[in-house]
Formats: C-alpha cells, sequence, structure tokens
C-alpha cells in the first residue's frame, strides 16, 4: 500500500488569498497529495497578525470549503506558547507516522528558512515543495541557497506556477480605502468587509455577531455561499434600485435554518404554524426557507418584514414577490462560487439588465432539471414561473 502523501500551507493568511490557493491546488494535482492541511499561524509575538486568530481561521474554513482536499487546521492556533513550525511537524509525525509530509514554500520562503527554530530538525522531518514564479529573487542566490540547505539535509521539488498579482498588504489596502481588492474570493472579501476588518468601513453593524452564529450553525460550503449570496444579492440590488442594506442582510440569513436537523425544522413549522402543506414538511430543501424566516426573527433579531420575506421565497419563489425577494431568490442559483451548470452564464448576463427576465430563466431551468430527475416539483415553483411570464418585463 503507498504512503499517504500529505501536504502542508502554513501562514498567517491574513486574509487568505487566492495565491495561496493557487500554490495549494498545483501542489495537490502536480505532487500527488492525497490532501492539504492548511494552517493559520497563532497570533502571537512571533507571527504578529492584523486580524485576530478565530477570524483568520473562519476564513481559511470558508476558502478550503470549495475543495474537499483541502483541510483546515487548528494545530497552531490551539498549541500552548510560541508556535514554532517545528513543533508542528512533530505532532503531524506523531499522528501520521508513516506519511510523507511535504511542507509547501514559496521561494522567498526557501530563503527565509535560515532563520527558521531548529532548522536541521526541520529538515528532517519533511521535505519540501517550492513553488516558483518568475522574478521572485535572484536565481544566483536561491542556486546557492537551495545548495546550502540540500548539504544539512534538506529535500526540495520544484514545482511551476503562473503568476498571482495579488498580496495581503495590497488586499488589507483596498479593503481600507473602501476599493475592490483583487486576488481575493467574493466569499473572503464579504467575510473581510461585513467584520470590518483591516480597516474596511463597516457596513452592517450586527453582522459579525451574524457571522460569528453563523459559522457554528452551517456546514463550511453552506457558510461560504451565505457570504456568496450576501455579497451578489447586494450587487444585484445596486443594479436595479433595491434597498443594498436589506438585499445583503437577507443574502446572509437566507440559508440560516439549511443545516437544522428535518425533525428541529418540522417542529419550528407546526409550533409557528408556517405550513401544513406535507411537501414542505417531509422535505428539508423546502422547509428550510419559510423556517429559516422564522429561525432569522428569532435568533438573530431580524425583524424587517420585507428581509424576512425574502428569506422565506428564497427556494421556491412566490407569485407577488417583490423585487428584493427576486433579487435574492436569483443570487442563490447564481452567485460566483456556484458550480457550473446549463444556462448559467445566460442567467448571469440576463441579471444584470432584468431581474424577472433573469429569475424566470433561473426557474425555468429548475423546473427542466426537477422533471428530467423524475423529482417532485412544487406547485409554487410552477405558481412563479406563471405569474413571472404575464409581468411586462417578461412578455416583452
Amino acid at each position: 500500500m503507498a504512503k499517504e502523501r500529505i501536504g502542508i500551507l502554513g501562514s498567517a493568511f491574513d486574509p487568505i488569498h487566492d495565491g495561496h490557493l493557487q500554490m495549494a491546488l498545483r501542489a495537490l494535482d502536480s505532487a500527488q497529495l492525497n490532501r492539504l492541511l492548511v494552517i493559520p499561524a497563532a497570533d502571537d509575538a512571533y507571527k504578529p497578525c492584523i486580524a485576530g486568530q478565530e477570524d483568520r481561521w473562519k476564513m481559511v474554513v470558508a476558502a478550503c470549503s470549495q475543495d474537499p482536499r483541502l483541510v483546515p487546521s487548528r494545530l497552531e492556533i490551539d498549541r500552548n506558547g510560541t508556535a514554532y513550525t517545528v513543533d508542528t511537524l512533530l505532532a503531524l509525525r506523531k499522528e501520521y507516522p508513516k506519511a510523507d509530509l511535504l511542507y509547501l514554500l514559496g521561494v522567498d520562503g526557501v530563503m527565509k528558512l535560515k532563520n527558521w527554530h531548529r532548522l536541521k530538525k526541520v529538515l528532517s522531518l519533511c521535505s519540501f515543495l517550492v513553488c516558483s514564479r518568475e522574478g521572485d529573487v535572484s536565481p544566483i542566490d536561491f542556486h546557492e541557497e537551495l545548495v546550502r540547505l540540500q548539504d544539512l539535509g534538506g529535500q526540495f521539488v520544484m514545482l511551476r506556477m503562473e503568476p498571482v498579482d495579488c498580496s495581503s498588504s495590497e488586499i488589507r489596502s483596498c479593503l481600507a480605502a473602501g476599493r475592490e481588492p483583487s486576488g481575493i474570493s467574493v466569499p473572503i472579501r464579504e467575510f473581510c468587509e461585513l467584520k470590518g476588518l483591516y480597516g474596511a468601513p463597516v457596513r452592517l453593524s450586527r453582522a459579525s455577531g451574524w457571522l460569528d452564529q453563523l459559522f457554528f450553525e452551517l456546514k463550511p460550503r453552506r457558510f461560504s455561499h451565505s457570504l456568496a449570496v450576501a455579497a451578489y444579492a447586494r450587487r444585484l440590488a445596486g443594479l436595479h434600485g433595491i434597498s443594498q442594506k436589506q438585499a445583503e442582510e437577507a443574502g446572509i440569513l437566507h440559508d440560516c435554518a439549511k443545516c437544522l436537523p428535518l425533525k428541529e425544522m418540522q417542529r419550528i413549522a407546526l409550533n409557528h404554524r408556517l405550513t401544513e402543506d406535507p411537501a414542505f414538511l417531509e422535505s428539508g430543501a423546502l422547509l428550510h426557507s419559510i423556517v429559516g424566516a422564522q429561525v432569522a426573527r428569532d435568533r438573530y433579531g431580524m425583524e424587517d418584514p420585507e428581509v424576512l420575506e425574502a428569506i422565506a421565497y428564497h427556494n421556491t419563489g412566490h407569485s407577488g414577490m417583490s423585487r428584493l425577494a427576486m433579487c435574492v431568490c436569483l443570487a442563490d442559483s447564481i452567485e460566483p462560487t456556484r458550480e457550473n451548470y446549463p444556462g448559467l452564464e445566460e442567467i448571469r448576463n440576463l441579471a444584470e439588465t432584468s431581474l424577472e427576465r433573469a429569475l424566470l430563466k433561473s426557474l425555468e431551468r429548475t423546473a427542466s432539471f426537477v422533471r428530467q430527475q423524475g423529482k417532485y416539483l412544487h406547485p409554487q415553483t410552477q405558481g412563479t414561473i406563471a405569474w413571472l411570464r404575464t409581468l411586462p418585463e417578461c412578455r416583452s
């Protein structure tokens, strides 16, 4: 049986950005890793960070949710004392005694290895995957340092990467100035902005607490999706003259009940007389939307009836639904982290000019897919489609 190959990517991740993720995915594919541990640094004097470690942890978890091979680890955050890499490697060697450990570094990281605590021990515990890019450092200086480290027992494998034009410092500067940063995913940017990290202007006073609560109540992929829906709903609202604040609030909270057990959803629905429809009561996929509106009210303090309506109808839609509800329903199906499906780009393009036509196209696609799968299409969805077809925007 072949040895398990485990990659390790450690950094402050302040914040995690596309360069980190490209390095991780390149290593997974090129070095045939079974998985890759993403380990945010502890917030201590040895590795000073700007954002707190729990916020950086949440961002890492959200970013890693896009690929199951990326495994977030709290190994350094939860360890007492100074978080030296050698201690991390010793703990991993104890946990995975038979695995090959491969530590990811950039060329600049290799040049800094000489400063690592107990370097010779580090070199004995793992080998290194070096992601190189043009212009990182002088090729001559790098070669000389690499030879010196190899003489000490270090093992290095070079991985070629396409350049990624991003840096944590530049992203932080953009956020502080209220500009849209490049090189960072939509969910992570939304998290930074809603939390007011790195000097970003705070838009929603209650959002920070909501995110902390949602992080523990949702699965990682659902948490990341909620951030993406909030960002996209805000964008669509700005294009179509809808309250961006309400759209973003509804986007954040739209799936707040999604990960509740079905029995708990049923209890909430029956206690509050939300529905007696057996189709809703027997399906978490349908029930989480109307239960979510109740949970948003009771657990998150949302009292705005228009926001609650948008949460309640984000799944099936509803005849006569508001344009705010359309905005959130549409953002849910076309947010930027959604896996590609037939018609997705067409719907996104339509959404730039017409919420009604884009939502109609989206729900028609959903109805067609459900029927092709031989599954049940709730009449409320079909009723929403029929209603949308009567609107002047769709008839034209």
